[in-house]
């Protein structure tokens, strides 16, 4: 298990995507996968209010409400639960106004008394950040929220996120959620090391790259291929990807295990807790693998080496 930052969150090392709940996956699977997870150990799972909005006849709030349902009906389990704010289209930004009531209508909808992680989904430039922070911070006073977080913020935001918290004397961020995976080592060069410094635990999404580091598509035509991934997981699928995979191959085959396994235990060997998703019950075994995988020096060497310089669409 891992404590997130400076918090007492204990986390299985990987947390489960509920971006699916609702939408690749419906509820039975939905519940089914959760099950398999939690029964493998795991106890940290991940979704949004705005999830899954983009859907047609959707409207936003489908994976909270599928994962409260779930909660409900599964009353012994002990999990840890991150949502996130700004995206949903009835509450868009990081006004104190937005934040409350977006925060509101979540516990409503997962059931819960209080949000475990709660992140500020993605930069606002329309709102001063002193009153995002403090709004966080009120969220914390009042019991609603444990823990504030921050999502798809800069380095610089995330350090001025900080001070601010700290000159008013709030409660701080503990966790980021970047993207981050093996075809895009973005932010190793300022975001990571401000983390560090921080002391803010690192919970990249996209850890499977859409996909593509499953190693199941393998083609940059999209066409023929039923996953609604498929368009982006494409997109990776250039000489340096498929370099990537080719390295990750060799490296599931000399620990008997799978490719996605392998690229979840890299970014685990960063240091950090990455998020997967799984859409069907019989992905949620590789999931488990990549959380208990312990790579070797040389084997890290060799995915950062194929992966250092490569250029690949994103």
């Amino acid at each position: 298990m891992t404590l997130l930052g400076s918090s007492d969150l204990d986390v299985f090392p990987l947390s489960l995507g509920g971006n699916v709940f609702g939408w690749t996956a419906d509820r039975y699977t939905s519940f089914a996968v959760l099950d398999a997870f939690v029964g493998g150990g795991g106890n940290f799972v991940d979704t949004a209010d705005v999830y899954s909005a983009w859907a047609p006849g959707h409207s936003g709030g489908e994976s909270e409400t599928i994962l409260g349902e779930w909660l409900e009906t599964r009353t012994s389990a002990d999990v840890v639960i991150a949502t996130k704010v700004a995206s949903h289209p009835d509450f868009r930004g990081l006004s104190a106004a937005t934040i409350r009531a977006a925060a509101e209508a979540s516990l409503q909808r997962l059931g819960v008394d209080a949000i475990d992680l709660y992140y500020a989904h993605t930069e606002d430039p329309d709102t001063p950040l002193e009153e995002t922070v403090a709004a966080f911070g009120a969220l914390v006073a009042d019991g609603l929220i444990r823990y504030p977080a921050i999502s798809n913020h800069s380095a610089e935001k995330t350090r001025e996120w900080v001070r601010i918290a700290r000159d008013l004397g709030v409660a701080e961020p503990v966790a980021i959620q970047p993207r981050y995976n093996l075809v895009d080592r973005s932010i190793e060069s300022d975001l990571l090391p401000a983390a560090e410094e921080l002391g803010l635990a690192v919970v990249p999404y996209s850890a499977l790259a859409s996909g593509f580091l499953t190693g199941k598509y393998r083609s940059s035509d999209p066409a023929g291929q039923p996953s609604p991934r498929a368009k982006g997981a494409a997109s990776y699928a250039t000489e340096d990807g498929l370099r990537i995979i080719a390295a990750l191959e060799d490296v599931a085959a000399a620990h008997d295990t799978g490719i996605p396994s392998v690229a979840l235990a890299w970014l685990r060997a960063k240091g950090t807790v990455p998020i997967a998703s799984a859409s069907r019950v019989e992905q949620v075994e590789g999931l488990l693998a990549g959380a208990r995988l312990d790579l070797t020096a040389d084997d890290v060497a060799t995915l950062d080496a194929v992966s250092a310089t490569a250029t690949v669409a994103a």
